[in-house]
C-alpha cells in the first residue's frame, strides 16, 4: 500500500501520496498524470496581499474564446486518499474542482480537471484546451458573488511518465490556475500518454 504524507496549510490538511498520480478523467481509459515526488512548502497567506481573494468556493466557470461555460462539481477524496473522478454521463460532464484544495484568487494554485472525450465520441469540456493563447481570460465565479477573472499564461504538454508535480501542483506567490486535461490518445492501447495543462494567473 502507498504511503502517504500529511501536511497543514492554513490550518486545513493536505494528503499526498508519495508517487503522486492525478485520477483518471475517463471512465475508461486511463488519463492519470505520471509520477513525480511532491514537497509543497507551506506558503504564508494574507487576505491584504495584491491579487489575491479570501476563500469562497467555485460555481461555474467560462472560458469565452473556446465557447466553454460549465458548473463545476466538487469532488474530495476516496478512502484511500486519491481524488474523487466525477462520473462521466456520456456527454464529457462539467470540469471539476476538488472541495479540499484552495479557491479560485486564493494564494497558491487553484487546480480543475475536465473530460478531453467522452463515451459517445463528443469532445469533452476541455477539448479545446489546445486552442487557448497567452492572454485569453478565463472566468470562475465564486460562491460570494464575485468572480475571478485569470488571464492564460502558457500550456504544456507532459507525459504522464515524467509529470512535473511541482511545477503544476507546487505554491506560487500570487493566485494561480491549472486546467488539466488528458491528451496524447493511443489508438493501439487505447490509453492517454499524456497531460495537458493550462497555467493562468490571477488578473482581477
Amino acid at each position: 500500500m502507498r504511503q502517504f504524507r500529511t501536511i497543514r496549510r492554513r490550518h486545513r490538511t493536505f494528503r499526498f501520496r508519495r508517487s503522486f498520480r492525478t485520477p483518471c478523467l475517463h471512465r475508461s481509459h486511463s488519463c492519470g498524470s505520471g509520477t513525480g515526488s511532491i514537497q509543497p512548502q507551506p506558503a504564508a497567506w494574507a487576505a491584504s496581499q495584491p491579487g489575491v481573494l479570501p476563500r469562497s468556493e467555485p460555481v461555474t466557470l467560462e472560458i469565452p474564446s473556446i465557447g466553454v461555460r460549465t458548473d463545476l462539481l466538487r469532488r474530495g477524496l476516496r478512502d484511500n486518499g486519491t481524488l474523487e473522478v466525477p462520473q462521466d454521463n456520456g456527454s464529457g460532464t462539467p470540469a471539476s474542482w476538488y472541495n479540499g484544495s484552495l479557491t479560485p484568487g486564493e494564494q497558491g494554485p487553484f487546480v480543475m480537471l475536465g473530460h478531453v472525450n467522452s463515451p459517445s465520441g463528443r469532445g469533452g469540456v476541455f477539448a479545446d484546451l489546445r486552442k487557448l493563447t497567452p492572454g485569453a481570460d478565463i472566468n470562475v465565479s465564486r460562491a460570494d458573488g464575485s468572480t475571478a477573472v485569470f488571464t492564460v499564461d502558457r500550456g504544456a504538454l507532459y507525459s504522464k511518465d515524467s509529470f512535473p508535480t511541482l511545477e503544476v501542483y507546487g505554491n506560487t506567490s500570487g493566485s494561480e490556475l491549472r486546467l488539466i486535461t488528458c491528451d496524447g490518445y493511443d489508438p493501439g492501447t487505447g490509453l492517454f500518454d499524456d497531460n495537458y495543462v493550462v497555467f493562468a494567473k490571477l488578473k482581477a
